[in-house]
């Protein structure tokens, strides 16, 4: 699992700092911004920490429902999803990379849902993130 880069921080990352800390993933982070809410219709993000040692995360919304948490880490970032019973029966449906189906397959299940987390280092595993979450809001 991806350590946060920002565990230890009190106050919120700037633009510059998250920059710094996602290297070239930085574009990575902001096109999968831009392309969830173009093609979603995500209307909130809110940045997140529930506790200082966790680090802090982007939280993805649609009409007040959480779609995705991004957390940044030093040069990709952590997608994590929980997702209900039927996303994950559809996500399991799905022609997605054999690690993605593992990762689902051995997720733990939570009452808000099965807990998803993609690492994010190339342009596929953003393509898998928005994937995941169109099939969240679907379902």
């Amino acid at each position: 699992m991806l350590k946060n880069a920002f565990a230890g921080q009190a106050e919120r990352p700037t633009e510059k700092q998250l920059a710094a800390a996602l290297g070239t993933a930085d574009v990575l982070w902001k096109s999968l911004i831009t392309d969830l809410r173009r093609d979603l219709n995500l209307d909130a993000e809110e940045w997140n920490s529930s506790s200082i040692r966790a680090g802090w995360s982007l939280r993805l919304q649609l009409k007040k429902r959480n779609i995705v948490y991004l957390a940044p880490s030093t040069g990709s970032f952590l997608a994590s999803f929980a997702l209900g019973d039927k996303a994950v029966a559809e996500a399991r449906r799905r022609k997605l990379p054999a690690g993605v189906h593992k990762i689902i397959d051995q997720a733990k299940r939570y009452a808000e849902g099965t807990a998803v987390r993609v690492e994010v280092h190339t342009a596929q595993d953003a393509n898998v993130v928005k994937t995941l979450a169109k099939i969240k809001i679907e379902n």
